[in-house]
């Protein structure tokens, strides 16, 4: 996806857990945070401490949708998806993407990857990779004092 780009539809899920969205709901108020990850990443689970506590300080100003991208045939099991979300503690909507039909839409080929939508649903900042939480944070919030959002 280029910047600036409109947030695709949500479609195409093998599953959802944690509660479904839709892009309908999740443009308005709040930017959006799309989080990729993948029960075969280590990288991802390192990281998702941070993206959690990333998630519960900014959920009165951004939305968090993690998606869970499939590296392998491993990866499909919906079981193992949930059991390993219970244990990393991630309790925003996940979108299991068992087809890659957002992976698709979003042209994504990275596990972790994040993409950051404004509040009118245009593709504002991507990173691939687990070292960048401060990076993400701060182009966050700079989407978010454009908005006029202040804590």
């Amino acid at each position: 996806m280029k910047l600036r780009e409109q947030m695709p539809e949500l479609t195409g899920a093998t599953e959802w857990l944690n509660g479904q969205v839709t892009k309908d709901e999740l443009i308005g108020e709040k930017s959006t945070l799309f989080h990729f990850w993948s029960i075969s990443c280590h990288l991802c689970k390192e990281v998702m401490p941070q993206v959690n506590q990333f998630r519960d300080d900014y959920k009165d100003r951004l939305n968090v949708v993690a998606v869970h991208m499939p590296r392998s045939e491993d990866d499909l099991n919906v079981a193992e998806i949930k059991k390993v979300a219970v244990e990393h503690g991630i309790t925003q909507p996940i979108f299991i993407d068992g087809e890659h039909k957002l992976t698709d839409a979003f042209e994504n080929q990275y596990v972790p990857a994040y993409y950051v939508f404004d509040h009118e649903g245009k593709l504002r900042h991507y990173q691939a990779g687990g070292s960048g939480m401060a990076m993400l944070e701060k182009r966050v919030n700079r989407i978010l004092d454009e908005m006029g959002v202040t804590e």
